[in-house]
């Protein structure tokens, strides 16, 4: 019996080595995206000051710029959540729900109200507070399984 355990703990350690390494391509394959999305957030302010007339921004221009600018930020967010997952073993759900958050106000701010069916912002509007509220309830739930790193619990 000793000797089944004793395989079927190798065998979990060794699924588990295969899971870190594949962790470990994806943080440095998510390096390589958040370095081209640097790059595209600055090819696209270039091209924003660039076009005529120079040096003006549309609204449109700037929702393009901040859609840019939120790509990198849930990148960054996703690379936060694979570094905690390797250090930890755990996924942080509040990080997994900010994450969550960010992309949906990307959305958010990048729609085009005027070429949208409501029911596709009412849809995305109820993401949105479904979202935040979990997000509100995983936090003030008490418990040491919800503190992120860095964090001190506080017993009220």
């Amino acid at each position: 019996m000793k000797l089944v355990k004793k395989r079927e703990d190798r065998f979990l350690w060794g699924l588990k080595q295969i899971i870190h390494l594949c962790l470990k391509m994806l943080s440095a394959l998510m390096i390589i995206v958040i370095i081209f999305g640097v790059i595209d957030v600055a090819w696209t302010i270039y091209e924003r000051f660039t076009a005529e007339p120079r040096f003006i921004l549309t609204m449109g221009d700037i929702l393009i710029t901040f859609g840019a600018f939120m790509v990198v930020l849930i990148a960054i967010e996703i690379f936060q959540n694979i570094i905690l997952y390797l250090r930890d073993d755990v996924i942080h759900v509040k990080i997994v729900l900010a994450t969550a958050l960010m992309a949906i106000a990307r959305k958010v701010i990048i729609l085009d109200y005027d070429e949208l069916e409501p029911m596709y912002i009412f849809a995305t509007g109820l993401v949105l507070v479904a979202t935040g509220l979990t997000y509100f309830f995983v936090h003030k739930l008490p418990g040491e399984t919800q503190e992120e790193p860095g964090e001190e619990r506080v017993d009220q």
